[in-house]
C-alpha cells in the first residue's frame, strides 16, 4: 500500500535544530552570551522571549527542550484554556515521577493573550518547578504579564532580523538537500534573495514563505526575469501593529523627532506609520498636540498650520492628503520651540491642586449690584485702558496667597522672545 508523506512547508523544514543553527541573536546564544552560558550548563529557568514576529521566539524554546532534555508541551494562548493548562500540568507531574523524571517546558505562544485569572493559574507551578514556564510574546511584558508571573521570569529581548541574516537563511534554504529547496544557489538571481530579504521585513518566516512560492513560480514560468519577481511581491507592507508597542514606538520617534527640529526623520517616521496604514486622522491630531506642546507662542502659526494640514487631510483622504501632513511635519520640525506654555499650565494645575480654591482678590470681583458695591466688590480695580500704555502697572491678579507667583517664563526664542522682551516693560523690569 503506498503511503503519502504529508507536506510540509519550508519554513517548518527550515526550523533550527541546534543553538548554532539560529541565526540573528549573538547577544542571547552566541559563545559566552547569557543565555547560551545557562544552557550549556544545563540550567533552563522560566523564560519570556520578546520580540517582532518570525524571529525565532517558538524555534529557540524548542531548541532550548532539547539542549536541557526536558518533555516540551506547546500551547497557544490563543486556544488553549483552563483545561489545556490543567492537562499540561498533569503531564508535567507525571514527567517528574520515577527513575527517568525529567523536567518539562512548557512553551506558551502569545502568552500576553491570556488574562489575569489563567497567568495566575500558571504561578504556583512555576514558583514550585513542577514546569518552567517558557512564554512568548510580540507586546511588552511590563504591559501585558502580571507583576507576580513577570516576577518569575526572565525576559529576552529577541531582535528583528537584518537583511544581511535573512539573505543568508534564504541562501541556506534554497541550496539546503535535506530539508531545503535543493536547488543550486545560481536557480535564482542573487538580487532576487535580497529583494525577498527587503520584503520579509525581518521576519524569517515570511521570507522563506516568499522564497518557497517564488521559488515555485519561477519553476512554473520557466523564467527569473525579473518581471516575475516585480508581479509577486507588488508593493509589500512593512511591519507595523496599530494598536502594538511598534505603534507607540513609531509615534514617539515622530514626536521626539519633530521636538528636536529634524525635518527628515520626521517626514520618515510619518511616512513609515502612513505606509503602515496608520490612520491619517490620527496622525493630524498628534502634529496639533506637537503644535501647542513644542512649538507654543514661539510659532502661534505653527498651531494654525497643523489644524489647516489635519482639515486638507479630512477632505482629501489619503494619499493626496498625506503630503499635507508631511507639509505640517516639516514646518513644526523647522519651528523655533518652546515648552513655556506648556510646563506654566502644568504648574498652574499643580498649584491649584495644592492651594485649593483661593478667593478672588477683591478689587478684581464684578459689581453688578448695590449690596456688592457696598462689600467692596470692585473696589479699587485700575481700568487698563485709562493707564499709560493701557496698562495698570503692578496692579494685582492672582489670588493674596499667590500674588507674586510667575509662573510663565517665556524662552528668548522665535516670537517668544518679543514676547519676554515686552513682558519686562510691563513688569517694569
Amino acid at each position: 500500500m503506498k503511503t503519502t508523506t504529508l507536506y510540509q512547508p519550508l519554513a517548518e523544514r527550515m526550523r533550527p535544530r541546534t543553538l548554532d543553527d539560529v541565526l540573528g541573536q549573538p547577544h542571547l546564544l552566541a559563545e559566552g552570551a547569557p543565555l547560551r552560558v545557562l544552557l550549556m550548563n544545563g540550567q533552563c529557568p522560566s523564560l519570556v522571549f520578546w520580540g517582532p514576529p518570525g524571529v525565532g521566539k517558538t524555534t529557540i524554546a524548542r531548541v532550548i527542550a532539547s539542549q536541557v532534555d526536558a518533555h516540551f508541551i506547546a500551547l497557544s494562548a490563543v486556544l488553549a484554556g483552563v483545561k489545556e493548562l490543567r492537562e499540561a500540568v498533569a503531564q508535567a507531574q507525571q514527567q517528574g515521577r520515577g527513575l527517568l523524571a525529567r523536567r518539562t517546558i512548557v512553551f506558551v505562544d502569545e502568552i500576553h493573550r491570556f488574562n489575569k485569572s489563567q497567568q495566575d493559574a500558571l504561578l504556583p507551578f512555576v514558583e514550585d518547578g513542577t514546569i518552567t514556564l517558557i512564554g512568548a510574546t510580540t507586546e511588552n511584558p511590563s504591559f501585558e504579564l502580571n507583576s507576580a508571573l513577570l516576577s518569575r521570569l526572565r525576559v529576552m529581548v529577541l531582535k528583528s532580523l537584518s537583511e544581511e541574516v535573512i539573505t543568508a537563511l534564504l541562501t541556506r534554504a534554497l541550496t539546503d538537500k535535506e530539508h531545503g529547496l535543493g536547488a543550486s544557489d545560481q536557480a535564482l538571481p542573487a538580487h532576487w534573495l535580497q529583494r525577498l530579504a527587503e520584503a520579509a521585513d525581518g521576519d524569517a518566516r515570511k521570507a522563506l514563505v516568499l522564497l518557497e512560492t517564488v521559488y515555485e513560480l519561477a519553476r512554473a514560468e520557466g523564467t527569473t526575469d525579473d518581471q516575475v519577481l516585480v508581479r509577486f511581491l507588488g508593493q509589500g507592507l512593512r511591519r507595523f501593529d496599530k494598536s502594538g508597542e511598534q505603534f507607540y514606538d513609531q509615534i514617539s520617534a515622530l514626536h521626539k523627532s519633530v521636538r528636536s527640529s529634524n525635518p527628515d526623520a520626521a517626514l520618515y517616521w510619518l511616512a513609515r506609520m502612513l505606509d503602515g496604514g496608520a490612520d491619517g486622522n490620527y496622525l493630524g491630531r498628534r502634529l496639533l498636540r506637537m503644535a501647542v506642546e513644542d512649538v507654543g507662542v514661539a510659532d502661534p502659526r505653527a498651531l494654525q498650520v497643523s489644524l489647516e494640514a489635519w482639515q486638507a487631510y479630512e477632505r482629501l483622504g489619503s494619499p493626496e492628503g498625506d503630503l499635507a501632513l508631511a507639509n505640517a511635519a516639516v514646518y513644526l520640525a523647522c519651528c523655533s520651540k518652546s515648552n513655556s506654555v506648556y510646563t506654566a499650565f502644568k504648574a498652574v494645575k499643580q498649584t491649584i491642586e495644592q492651594t485649593g480654591t483661593l478667593d478672588v482678590p477683591m478689587h478684581l470681583r464684578n459689581a453688578p449690584t448695590k449690596l456688592m458695591k457696598e462689600l467692596g466688590y470692585g473696589e479699587g480695580y485700575r481700568y487698563d485702558h485709562d493707564e499709560v500704555n493701557a496698562h495698570a502697572q503692578g496692579q494685582q491678579c492672582l489670588p493674596d496667597r499667590l500674588k507674586d507667583k510667575v509662573f510663565y517664563q517665556p524662552t528668548e526664542r522665535g516670537l517668544e522672545a518679543k514676547i519676554a522682551e515686552r513682558l519686562r516693560t510691563l513688569r517694569g523690569q
